[in-house]
C-alpha cells in the first residue's frame, strides 16, 4: 500500500514538473517576443523618421573617401583619397597600442606598488598608501589634463632638455633615435624565434632537470654569439632626431598627447592595480608564511615563491575589470586631442552624417575588445586555476 502511494506521488510530482517547465519555457518565449516586437516597432520608426527627413542609412559611406586628417597613426592615411574604413584601422589601432602599453605599465607599477603598502618600512608604506588616495580620488579626466599641461610646459625646440646626448623633451613631444633597419635584422629575429621554439619544446616535453641546466647556458651562448656575429658584421645605424629650424626632425617622436595619455592612464591605473595586488597578498593564509619560515626560507623568497603564485590566483578577476576599465578609459583621449578611435569616429560623425552606423561601430569595437580581453583573462584562469578532487 505505501509503495502505491509512494509510486503515486512521484508520477504527480512528475507531471508538475512537465507542467512548471513547459510554463517557464513558455513565459520566456512570450517575453523574447515582446522584446523583439518592442525592437522591431524602435527600428521602424527610426527608419521611417529618416527617411522622411531625408537621411541615408547604411554602411556604404566606409567605403567612400574621407575628408578627415589623422595626426598619428600606424598606418599612412591620406584624406580626401583613403576610405573610412582605413580611418578606423588607424583609430582602432592607436587605441590597441595606447590600451596596451598602458596596461603593462600599470600593471607593473602596481605590483610594486601594492608591495610598497605592505612594506615593514614605514616611510615607503605611507608614501605608497597617499599616492594611492590622491591618484584614486582625483578623475582621470583632471589627470590627463595635469599631464598634458606639464608637457606644453616644456621649453620649446631652441631650449630643449636633453637627457643622455640622444632623448630630446620639448613641448612639442619627446624626440628619441630610431634604429634604422637592416636585412640582417630580420636573420636575427628569425634566430630568436627559433631558439625560443626550441626553449618551449625542450620544457613541454619534460626534459631531465640535469640536462636542462645544462641546456640554458648553452643556449643563452649561443644566442649571445649570434647577436654578437650580427652586429660585428652589420653597423648599428641611427636616425637622431636634429634640431632645424623650427623644429627637431628624425628619430622616433612621441606627441605631448600620446605620452600624457600613456601617462595618466598608467598611473591612474597602477593605483587601482596596487589596491587589488595588496588585498590579495592580504589574502593568502598567515600559514604559508609560517611554513615557509620553517622550511628556512627568507620573506623575498616566501613572497616569491609561495606567497605570489596564491595572490596572482585570486586576483585575476579583479585584474580583468581593472584591464577592461583602462580600454574603456583610453576613449577620454579625445579630451586632449589624441586620435584614437572614439575621436576618430566623432569626427567621422559629422563628416559622414551618418550619426547611428558611427554609434554602432564604435559600440561594436569596444564590445569586441572587451570580450577579447575577457576571454584572454578566463583562460589564463583556468590555465592557473587549483584543481581540489
Amino acid at each position: 500500500m505505501r509503495l502505491q502511494i509512494i509510486a503515486r506521488l512521484r508520477e504527480k510530482s512528475k507531471k508538475l514538473l512537465r507542467f512548471f517547465s513547459l510554463r517557464s519555457a513558455i513565459e520566456q518565449l512570450l517575453i523574447v517576443g515582446v522584446i523583439a516586437i518592442i525592437l522591431y516597432y524602435l527600428g521602424a520608426t527610426t527608419a521611417s523618421n529618416l527617411e522622411e527627413r531625408g537621411i541615408a542609412t547604411g554602411f556604404d559611406f566606409l567605403f567612400k573617401a574621407a575628408n578627415v586628417g589623422v595626426s598619428e597613426a600606424w598606418i599612412r592615411f591620406t584624406p580626401g583619397v583613403d576610405s573610412y574604413i582605413r580611418l578606423l584601422i588607424a583609430g582602432l589601432l592607436n587605441t590597441l597600442f595606447v590600451s596596451f602599453v598602458a596596461i603593462a605599465l600599470a600593471t607593473f607599477a602596481g605590483v610594486f606598488l601594492g608591495l610598497a603598502r605592505l612594506s615593514p618600512n614605514w616611510l615607503i608604506s605611507r608614501c605608497a598608501g597617499i599616492y594611492v588616495e590622491i591618484v584614486r580620488n582625483v578623475p582621470l579626466p583632471l589627470h590627463l589634463l595635469l599631464y598634458y599641461n606639464l608637457l606644453l610646459s616644456l621649453p620649446p625646440p631652441r631650449n630643449a632638455l636633453t637627457l643622455f646626448d640622444m632623448i630630446v623633451l620639448t613641448n612639442r613631444g619627446l624626440y628619441a633615435p630610431k634604429l634604422i633597419w637592416q636585412d640582417a635584422y630580420g636573420y636575427l629575429m628569425l634566430a630568436m624565434t627559433l631558439l625560443i621554439a626550441a626553449l618551449f619544446l625542450f620544457r613541454r616535453f619534460s626534459m631531465p632537470k640535469q640536462r636542462w641546466r645544462l641546456a640554458i647556458p648553452l643556449i643563452i651562448s649561443a644566442v649571445l654569439l649570434l647577436l654578437l656575429t650580427v652586429i660585428t658584421a652589420t653597423p648599428v645605424e641611427y636616425d637622431a632626431p636634429v634640431l632645424k629650424r623650427f623644429n627637431f626632425q628624425g628619430g622616433v617622436v612621441l606627441s605631448p598627447e600620446l605620452t600624457a595619455l600613456v601617462l595618466g592612464l598608467s598611473l591612474y591605473g597602477a593605483a587601482f592595480v596596487g589596491e587589488i595586488i595588496r588585498a590579495g597578498v592580504l589574502s593568502v593564509p598567515a600559514g604559508q608564511w609560517e611554513a615557509g619560515r620553517s622550511l628556512g626560507l627568507s620573506n623575498r623568497q616566501i613572497l616569491k615563491k609561495i606567497v605570489f603564485p596564491l595572490t596572482l590566483r585570486v586576483t585575476i578577476p579583479p585584474l580583468a575589470s581593472e584591464y577592461l576599465s583602462i580600454l574603456r578609459n583610453s576613449s577620454l583621449a579625445v579630451i586632449i586631442g589624441y586620435p584614437e578611435l572614439t575621436s576618430l569616429i566623432n569626427t567621422m560623425l559629422s563628416d559622414s552624417g551618418q550619426p547611428i552606423e558611427a554609434i554602432v561601430i564604435l559600440m561594436l569595437a569596444y564590445l569586441t575588445l572587451s570580450a577579447l580581453i575577457s576571454l584572454l583573462m578566463i583562460w589564463y584562469e583556468r590555465r592557473t586555476r587549483i584543481v581540489t578532487q
